[in-house]
This record gives C-alpha cells, structure tokens and sequence, in this order.
C-alpha cells in the first residue's frame, strides 16, 4: 500500500540544521517573485533559551523532535553540527525522518571537518548522509567530484552565497601608505594552524623586503582562544620577528559580524592560516569585500573563485611560494588599484555586491529545484510498514 500524498501547499517548510547560520540565511531568494514557489525556512529551535544566539547543539537533530513535528515540516536539510552528536544518534536521526516520510537533504560543505583532528567520526556522519539523503548539494565542482569518488554520489553544485548583507553599509578600509598582510587565527579552532600561517608569513615578508616589495604584518587572534600553547608560540614568533619587519599582534575580544568584516577590508592581502578544510566562509567574505586571499592548498577553496583574480594559492609551510602569491595579487591590480580606503576598492565592492544580489536569486532557484525533487522522491517511496497498516498514525504530510 502506498499511501497517497495529500495537495501541494503554497510554501515548502524547510527544517535547516542550522536555520540561524549566515549561510542558511541567505538561502532565500532576495525578491520573492524570483522563485515560483515560496520556501519557508523554520525558525531553530533553542537549546538554551538564555542563549538565543546558540544553536548548538542542533535541538532538530532529534529523532523524538523529528516525530513530536512531523506534521510541521516538509524538508529536513542538514547543514552543520552533526559533530554534536554520535553515529547511533544520528542513524536514528535520519530513520526518523524515513518513518515521517520527511525527505532529507544534505549540503556537503566539509569533507574534512574543521571543528576536528580526528575525522573518523566525521567520515562516518557523511557515509551516513550521503547514503540517506534524497539529494546531495556541494558548493564546488572540485569537491563534488571527491564526493563521488569516495561515497558513489555526485552532488548537485550550488555555489556558497555572500556573506556581506546585501543591504549593510560596506566597509572599504583605511587608505594608507604600507602595505598590509594580514592573518586572523580567530579562536585557533582545530584546522586554524597559527603558528605554521604565522612562520610562514614573517619568512615570506622577509623575502619580500629582500626584493623591495616590504609590507607590514598583522596577526589578530582572539584574547580567548581553544589552544593556548599555539597562541603562546605566535606570541613568540612576532616577537623574535627581525627588527627590519613590521610585523604585530593584536588580540582582542571575539569581534561580531560587523566588527570582522571592518578589520578585514582594512587589509591589501589576507592569508588562510588552514591545515584542513573543504571550503572556506572567510574567502566568501574577502570577495565580498574586495580583498585579495592567499590560500594554503587546502581542501577545495580554490575552487570557490576560479576566476577570480585575487585568489592565490601556495603550499602550506612554503614561504617562497607565499611571497610570490602575495605579490601576485598585488600586482594583479597595479591597473586598477583596488587598495584599502581607494575609490578603486569602493567601486569593486559595489560591482561585487549587484553579483551577489543576482547570484543569490539563482542560489535560491537551485535549492527550490533540489527540495522539489526531494519531496517528489520521498512521496513516491512506499511508506514503512508501520504506517501502512489499517489503523496506523498518520504519516506527515508532504508537498508533491
């Protein structure tokens, strides 16, 4: 028996493991008339309410919460965060979800998990939900063809939206004299290799003075940090930098969007300081806000802004290929100079802005077309037998 799924509802409801992360958020399409079918994205169940700017751990990623709502959602599509919880968890997770008839979606954004050292555990999340899942999203071509060779799928690409609010004043930077490298190690979360990125960035700026290129070194990390002895041996490494070098350290607190985004538009180049990852969020801002980005070949970053001018890559540790990706990018504007604080900087970060604006449009159609195929999987999938026999509960309700 196959039951027979009720009418199409105006508005797909959209669970998202997070709803409130900036990624999820720009999901949705900047006017609506650009979609034809509306995508309601539920708002993330608190797991503190004397917290609400925490999500984690993700309250959705529940095989009771699953059940308890059922009849409230129509698209379970799972982001981050599946690190908080265990493998048995999460199969019960996504078996919940088979019994509502709930289609799950899963956007690989990290094949290599950040948050972690060890990636077992990750590994296993992903064989998981690649396996599980009605529809695969990526945000590279690079990374779904790793996708496919490692688990047999190929997800569909959809490339990462802004990060910059469309509608907030953007910074431009500081115009000054000296040119300015910067790396920010944040919290010096696993895959942030600070004292690496800042070795190896002291040597490129001494090669760089050598050749008559100098630029001043900034390092900003966070006061409190997840690795005190990395932050211990940065500390070292700015202060035992030549004297010949302009190289500094400034910890502060954990700075907010805003915040952020200003100390990185006040940069000519920023450097990656990652050991590990897949894609990155900060190479997504940097483009928003004009600012070039030397990246560790790490993961499939490179991947994000194929074209793009100010992307430039070098093998982790190798300070000669660092020097020569900065002055790259440095070069690569010296047309049409697009330093901190210019009318060059201000003009391309409008240009980009009006790209995203129209980008995000398409973003938005590529997720209505993969929750629609989702639905109209998990419609046409006979349901579990539980709920097929006479008298059984209901199955939640479905958009076909």
């Amino acid at each position: 028996m196959i039951d027979t799924p009720p009418p199409a509802r105006d508005a797909l409801r959209v669970a998202s493991v997070p709803a409130g992360h900036p990624y999820v958020q720009h999901l949705q399409p900047v006017d609506g008339s650009a979609v034809t079918r509306a995508v309601l994205r539920l708002a993330d169940p608190l797991p503190d309410p004397a917290e609400p700017a925490r999500w984690w751990p993700p309250v959705v990623l529940d095989a009771g919460w699953i059940a308890e709502h059922a009849d409230e959602v129509d698209v379970l599509h799972v982001h981050f965060g599946t690190e908080s919880y265990g493998l048995d968890h999460l199969r019960r997770v996504v078996d919940a979800a088979r019994a509502a008839r709930i289609p799950l979606v899963h956007t690989v954004h990290d094949l290599v998990n950040p948050q972690l050292v060890d990636q077992a555990p990750h590994l296993a999340h992903l064989g998981l939900l690649v396996a599980e899942s009605d529809e695969l999203i990526t945000l590279t071509k690079g990374a779904a063809a790793e996708v496919e060779r490692t688990f047999g799928r190929r997800p569909v690409v959809v490339p990462h939206p802004h990060l910059l609010p469309l509608d907030a004043v953007a910074p431009t930077g500081t115009a000054r004299d000296e040119v300015v490298v910067g790396v920010s190690l944040r919290d010096l979360r696993p895959n942030v290799d600070g004292p690496g990125s800042v070795a190896t960035l002291i040597a490129a700026a001494g090669l760089l003075a050598e050749a008559g290129e100098p630029v001043t070194v900034r390092v900003d990390v966070n006061e409190r940090v997840r690795d005190a002895s990395a932050l211990a041996e940065v500390r070292a490494l700015v202060a035992d930098a030549p004297d010949h070098l302009d190289v500094s350290l400034v910890l502060h607190p954990r700075l907010g969007d805003d915040e952020l985004a200003e100390a990185l538009a006040d940069l000519d180049v920023v450097l990656l300081p990652y050991s590990h990852g897949t894609h990155s969020g900060w190479v997504e801002l940097s483009w928003d806000l004009g600012v070039p980005v030397a990246a560790p070949r790490v993961g499939h970053v490179a991947d994000q802004h194929p074209d793009a001018v100010d992307t430039a890559s070098f093998d982790a540790g190798d300070a000669d290929q660092l020097a020569a990706a900065v002055a790259a990018l440095l070069r690569a504007r010296s047309d049409e100079p697009a330093r901190p604080g210019s009318e060059g900087r201000e003009a391309l970060v409008a240009e980009r802005r009006e790209r995203r604006r129209a980008q995000r449009d398409e973003i938005a159609r590529a997720h209505l077309a993969v929750y629609e195929r989702a639905v109209g999987t998990a419609a046409a999938r006979p349901a579990p037998i539980a709920q097929a026999t006479a008298g059984s509960a209901r199955p939640a309700e479905l958009v076909s």
